[in-house]
């Protein structure tokens, strides 16, 4: 009795139905049905036999969802197995992602070997095929579509600063 309390004390804290919970659940709506049928029979007011209804239609709604739950689940879980066993394995010595920016201004680089190196401050935030220097233009805002000179904005705050940075590098070397 101990561990089954201890359970489902920590079965509160895992999302998602779990077995000591569902007892729990099963064992308290059948004590409240129970309940409902000896006020019944000791008082015969009809009260209790709409609040058991209700209670029994609580109690199959639960354990019906705690169902779907458990279906879904084990769907996603095949999902996840399936996607497993049809990804290629990856050559041994490269990684998936290994297309760096390397500081001397070279673009699209594919570095060597398996660890991720950390590129360094000197170097821009600029996506491989982009030209340094090359100005992004934006799609507009609902406001900027009562302009007359177009849909697209000016350019991009975040390049003018760019460019800002990296002339200031190049005066520090």
């Amino acid at each position: 009795m101990a561990t089954f309390v201890k359970d489902l004390w920590e079965s509160i804290f895992i999302p998602g139905p779990t077995p000591t919970l569902l007892v729990a659940t099963n064992v308290t709506f059948a004590a409240l049905q129970l309940v409902f049928a000896s006020l019944l029979f000791a008082t015969w007011s009809v009260h209790f036999v709409v609040l058991s209804g209700l209670s029994g239609g609580l109690w199959w709604a639960i354990n019906w969802f705690a169902r779907e739950l458990r279906v879904h689940q084990l769907q996603e879980e095949e999902k996840e197995r399936r996607a497993r066993e049809s990804e290629p394995a990856a050559p041994s010595g490269e990684s998936e992602t290994e297309v760096e920016t390397a500081s001397d201004g070279a673009r699209g680089r594919k570095l060597g070997g398996g660890a991720a190196k950390t590129p360094s401050p000197s170097s821009s935030s600029q996506e491989v095929g982009e030209k340094a220097g090359e100005l992004k233009h934006r799609a507009a805002g609902p406001a900027a579509k009562s302009t007359p000179w177009g849909s697209k904005s000016s350019v991009s705050t975040e390049d003018e600063w760019e460019k800002v940075s990296e002339n200031e590098n190049d005066k520090d070397k």
